[in-house]
């Protein structure tokens, strides 16, 4: 596997490391090991899958308020995704500042996010799946959000959402911390 780091500190791309022959290929995609070298706690308490029937689903922005707060790994299985981060730690020096990765069934990268980042993806084909580990399990009394268009972090995607949900559009503004 090969790491590197997005502009988010603590974020990290993950491509894999191909294996090919007649077959096609092999690759690890979990090597506690190689991610604790990163920073990265392999802990993991929950795995997710998402399906998306149409391009233009925007899932997000989504995070847990701590104690639940959650890191995760993100993995697009089927179609294509624009996967884009939200640094919302104070302490942070990229605080409200975003990043965004194209992730793909045929690109097989991965993207990690630390707990204090919020996350959503939009689908750029029809037919997406994603999926994620998590490191903590999901507590709904500590479901948090912010808006995908909020001014507060000027995200850039490369359209809107056609799909979305009432609660994912209606994440108030967002309050920077002093």
């Amino acid at each position: 596997m090969t790491f590197t780091e997005s502009r988010i500190p603590g974020a990290w791309l993950i491509d894999i490391t191909a294996i090919h022959d007649p077959r096609g290929f092999f690759a690890m995609t979990w090597i506690p090991a190689e991610l604790r070298r990163h920073g990265i706690d392999p802990g993991l308490a929950q795995c997710n899958l998402a399906f998306n029937h149409k391009r233009g689903t925007l899932r997000g922005m989504h995070f847990q308020k701590a104690p639940h707060a959650q890191a995760k790994i993100i993995r697009c299985t089927r179609g294509a995704l624009l996967d884009v981060i939200v640094d919302l730690r104070p302490e942070s020096p990229a605080y409200c500042q975003w990043a965004a990765v194209e992730l793909t069934a045929d690109n097989h990268r991965m993207l990690y996010m630390p707990e204090g980042i919020a996350h959503g993806y939009l689908t750029l084909t029809d037919e997406v799946e994603a999926y994620y580990h998590a490191s903590t399990a999901w507590e709904p009394k500590a479901e948090s959000g912010v808006r995908w268009n909020d001014p507060a972090f000027g995200i850039a995607w490369p359209f809107a959402p056609l799909v979305i949900s009432d609660k994912d559009a209606a994440w108030p503004d967002y309050q920077r911390s002093a």
